[in-house]
Formats: C-alpha cells, structure tokens, sequence
C-alpha cells in the first residue's frame, strides 16, 4: 500500500508541471481590453431634396397661349415648390412664385388645393433693356446691369403688363402620401399681354428645424442673377439653370444618437431581418430617433454587456457635412474580450422608419479599424414610406408615422423615391 501511495505522489509531482501549463495556457483568466468606437455621419449633403424640368410638347417646346404643363413633386410641411419659365415675348422677364415658392400645407398640415396662382409673379432679371413685349422684341437685346426686381404694373421703361396670375393659372392637387401635382396653364392668349412660356425649372428645398436650407433656390430679389437664370430669362433656355440646381439636390439626413451594444454568446439583440419588429423599443429608435427604450430592454437581456447611447455634443442628433464643413461625429470607449459582438443602431433622420445597423450578427467587438462595410439600411416596416425628406408624417418633419406592419427589410436602392448614396457615403464607423 506504502508503494502505491508512493508511486501515485511520484506520478502526481511528475505530471503537476503539465497541469499546471495546460490550465495556464488553455483557460487562462481572459482580460477585457480598452478600445474606442467612433461614428461620424460622412453625408455630402444638399440643399434641395428635388429638382426637374418641364416643357411644351411642340418645336420650340414651349407652352403656347391654352396649353398647360405638370410638375408633380412630394413635400414635407414647411417645404414649398419654386419653378422659373420666361415670358418669352419679352427681353428678359420670367415668372416664379415669390420665395420660397408656393406654399402646399396650411398651418395645420393640411395639402392646400385649388388655384394658387395668386402666388406667382412677374420678374425682370436686370440684364437686358426692356422693349415693349410682344411678338417684335429684338434678342437679346440691349445690356444691362441691375438686380432683379419684380415687376408690378409697368416695368423700368414704363411698358404695362397685367398680374402675373392673369397670365398664367396655377393648380394645386393633393394626390396622397404627400404627393402634388401642379398644373401651370397659359392663360396669356388674348391678352395685352400675350406670351409663350418657355421651357422651365422647378425645386423643392428640405426644411431643417423649421428653416428650409434654400429659401431662395432659383433667383434672389434686390440681387444679381445668377446660376444660369439669364439663360432661361433672356433666351428660354433652361439648360444651364437645370444643372446648377441638380448639383445642389441630392440627399440630407441627420443620423439619431447612436445605440452601441456589446454583447456575447447571443444572437444580434436588436433585431433580425424577415421577423416584425419586437415591440423592445426599435420602432421608436426607428420613427423618432429616440434610444432610451431599446437601451433599456437591450440592458435586461442575457448576453448584453453595455449599452450605449452617443449623443453629439452640441446638435444631438449627428449633422451630415453642409456646405463643405465636416459632419458631426461620437465616440466611446468600450472594454471588449475575446468572443464579444458589438453593433450599432441610428434613424435615418428624414424618413419614416428606416434605420442603419450592423447585418446578421454584428461585429466582433475587438476588432480594430473602419467597419463601415458592415452597416446596411433598414426599414423597419412599422411606419408607411414616404420620399425621405419631403413626407409629411414623418416624424422629425413635424409630422405623425402612418402605421403598417411588415417585416423587417434592407431598404432598396434604387427604391420607389429616389435613389440613395452607398452607405459608406452616409456613415464611417471605426473601432481603434
């Protein structure tokens, strides 16, 4: 027995380094390790949320004395549609509602319908002597330099014309989901002051906060012309006035404040594509850009470590670049160990229920450098779509969501309103 017992400790003692090593090397204590989340929303903004071009159907196209031309646009409360046709017996005069256009929403939200000529007028653009007009005006005409100014009865050289809504009938229709169609007319034909439309530009600017971003999109009274205006104003050309306001329209959203998760040994917390959503705080995250509910259920699960939410200093929600000035950007510093996910959750601001999360299972949260590949666009299919930006029940437009219910889904792209930027063009997110 005393053999045994020796033999057993002799075994032990030999084999203690092997135990000791294996159980220091395969299940050594594991450390959490320091590393910093930044997302930055890289969005190259612009001012206009749509833009086009309308026309006669003719040679010339131009809108004969009769004829009539529709513009259908979407628009959000507050947002107005600005168009610019010359008066083409003239030297350089054009028509275009008074900034910022005409308003399509009473005070209370609701589609105005009906006549609204009463809200356009009649410019001079400054650049050309004004003949008196008719069929005889000489082009171009003699130079000028001077602002533009409206016309109200007779211009500078004394000529007399009738109001602007004399000339030309605008029609407002409300055709639904925050959708017009307006239908300009010529109503010259008889008149002392008879006149083809030309070709023309319309725009609809995003308003932020109550401001829209381009209150003055297509000309500026007491000011130069200027972006290709005198083209349309003294040949009818809308050519070059048409590119400049299709470089300024374009996509604008602010990013909501980031929702981080660092989880393990679960699936991705917040969501999973083809199921409806949870009902654990999502859907506000969604619609209104509010965390605090999903934060709040996402802290109760088994699995989550950390929950986050990242507010920007000072603007709260992350602003996208504006006019060449860097978007607005979060950080946070996690602690992260082998085997934990992390993943990120943000509205698209100017929509109704979308919203950019990691795919499938997230990410691992101690990797290190940009991630953005990882994000995708989502719609939550709680709330009715509308155009992002110009939709008036959306929510961070002063609006109410419309509900539906439908699964979770990548959002399109292109998609029924418009066609949307990579999503690296929206939103960088780093891990260092």
């Amino acid at each position: 027995m005393k053999h045994r017992t020796q033999i057993f400790y002799r075994t032990v003692l030999a084999l203690s380094p092997v135990f000791f090593f294996a159980c220091t090397d395969h299940d050594p204590v594991i450390m959490d390790q320091k590393s910093t989340i930044s997302i930055e929303n890289v969005l190259d903004s612009r001012p206009l949320v749509e833009s086009g071009t309308f026309q006669g159907t003719g040679t010339p196209p131009v809108i004969l004395p009769g004829q009539s031309v529709t513009i259908k646009f979407s628009a959000a409360k507050g947002e107005a549609l600005s168009f610019a046709t010359m008066y083409g017996w003239s030297n350089d005069l054009f028509f275009a509602p008074a900034n910022p256009g005409i308003m399509v929403y009473d005070g209370a939200g609701v589609p105005i319908e009906g006549d609204v000529s009463s809200q356009i007028r009649l410019w001079d653009n400054g650049t050309r002597i004004n003949q008196m007009p008719g069929a005889a005006v000489t082009h171009p005409g003699t130079a000028e330099v001077k602002n533009i100014t409206e016309v109200k009865g007779t211009d500078a050289q004394g000529n007399t014309y009738l109001a602007a809504s004399a000339l030309m009938q605008a029609t407002l229709k409300y055709d639904g989901n925050s959708y017009f169609t307006l239908t300009l007319k010529n109503t010259s034909g008889g008149t002392a002051n008879e006149t083809p439309f030309s070709p023309g530009v319309w725009s609809v600017s995003y308003i932020v906060g109550g401001n829209l971003l381009s209150p003055a999109p297509l000309y500026s009274e007491g000011m130069p012309t200027a972006n290709g205006l005198t083209s349309i104003a003294e040949m009818g050309d809308n050519m070059p006035l048409s590119a400049y306001v299709t470089s300024q329209t374009g996509i604008f959203t602010p990013l909501s404040p980031i929702l981080v998760v660092v989880y393990n040994g679960i699936d991705n917390p917040i969501f999973k594509v083809g199921e409806n959503d949870r009902g654990e705080g999502l859907k506000r995250l969604a619609q209104q850009g509010n965390a605090t509910d999903l934060a709040a259920s996402l802290k109760t699960k088994p699995g989550v470590k950390s929950v986050y939410i990242l507010a920007a200093p000072t603007s709260t929600v992350l602003l996208p670049k504006i006019n060449g000035a860097p978007g607005s950007s979060v950080s946070q510093e996690l602690s992260v160990k082998s085997g934990d996910r992390l993943a990120i959750a943000t509205m698209y601001g100017f929509s109704n229920d979308w919203f950019f999360t990691n795919i499938d299972n997230g990410v691992d949260a101690t990797q290190k450098g940009d991630i953005s590949s990882s994000i995708k666009l989502y719609d939550d299919g709680t709330a009715l779509d509308q155009f992002p930006g110009a939709g008036i029940t959306q929510f961070n437009l002063a609006g109410t969501p419309l509900v539906e219910s439908k699964p979770i889904a990548p959002v399109p792209n292109p998609n029924p309103f418009t066609t949307l930027p990579a999503i690296t063009d929206f939103i960088k997110v780093t891990i260092q």
